[in-house]
């Protein structure tokens, strides 16, 4: 019996004022009875190196999930010299797609990559390589990750037409599925985290709308569906604790934020009072950020709806 084609997906930057929406996945061949492993709690080693990503990494401290995602890139035979490599290699949209929208005098507020480095050590990367190959040799074998980048203006161009963030987060899962089925031409089996805590999905589904489904279960901890012609998909809740590609694409996701964001902060660094570091979050270091780039963005016209997400959605 052939291995079955397993994808996690995971966001990152749901509900910060700034930054990028950040939807990933991870695929992985997985051998006849291994399924198990997926939803086993990490031992020896890996328990230190995979699990839930808001407790193994922080805002200034992402070694770790880019390790994984240099790790993933080379199984997807993508060496990456730079970040910036790397984040072309998992990006799920080309590089032109991703400027296409915008301005030229706005471009750089987000994708300068100059001064970028690679902060994970030989060592972690090594660790984390190790783990694939044993993972693999077990029976699940991680072949790749994929990345929606979803800018600020675009969540913003989403609401103006009516689209909240949760609706966002869930149609970029749902055309990664339909661009993996399509590509593979087989039955995916997908889990994904919860969005928006929905228990019911179909009815907010946008590219997946209209399709024929049945019901597997629908709760508050899990809703799971069966699609002809496309396989199962189920949202879990707490998924990135508790599946280890949804882990895996979890601890990616995170790392790519924080590229993401260092370079809007990068941006408008040397400014009087502009922070050096901000998360992008609701928090105290970003609102300092966003009070002291005022008259930046101003001077150098920065539209808003490039810089920081709509209050409300």
């Amino acid at each position: 019996m052939p291995s079955g084609l397993h994808i996690g997906i995971d966001e990152n930057g749901l509900g910060p004022r700034l930054g990028p929406l950040i939807v990933t996945s991870v695929v992985a061949r997985v051998r006849p009875g291994a399924e198990a492993i997926l939803t086993e709690k990490p031992q020896g080693g890996l328990a230190d190196r995979l699990g839930d990503s808001k407790v193994m990494v922080a805002h200034g401290d992402v070694a770790l999930g880019e390790a994984w995602a240099q790790a993933i890139a080379h199984r997807m035979k993508q060496e990456a010299e730079c970040p910036d490599d790397l984040v072309n290699a998992i990006a799920l949209q080309t590089r032109t797609d991703l400027r296409a929208s915008c301005p030229a005098h706005v471009r750089e507020q987000c994708w300068n990559a100059e001064g970028e480095a690679f902060e994970a050590k030989g060592r972690q990367l090594r660790a984390v390589g190790s783990d694939l190959d044993d993972l693999a040799a077990r029976g699940v074998d991680v072949i790749e990750a994929r990345s929606s980048i979803v800018c600020t203006r675009r969540l913003n161009d989403e609401r103006a037409a009516g689209r909240s963030r949760f609706d966002v987060d869930l149609h970029a899962m749902e055309r990664m599925i339909l661009y993996y089925r399509e590509r593979f031409g087989e039955d995916l089996d997908v889990v994904c985290g919860k969005v928006g805590g929905y228990a019911r999905y179909p009815d907010a589904f946008g590219p997946l709308a209209g399709r024929m489904h049945a019901v597997i279960e629908e709760g508050a901890a899990r809703s799971a569906y069966r699609l002809p012609g496309l396989g199962t998909i189920a949202f879990v809740r707490d998924a990135d604790a508790g599946h280890l590609l949804v882990s895996m694409a979890s601890m990616v996701g995170k790392w790519l934020r924080e590229v993401l964001m260092a370079r809007i902060v990068r941006f408008y660094a040397g400014g009087a009072g502009v922070p050096e570091s901000a998360s992008g979050y609701h928090d105290p270091v970003t609102e300092k950020f966003v009070a002291a780039t005022a008259l930046i963005r101003e001077k150098r016209r920065i539209p808003e709806t490039c810089f920081a997400r709509a209050e409300k959605s």
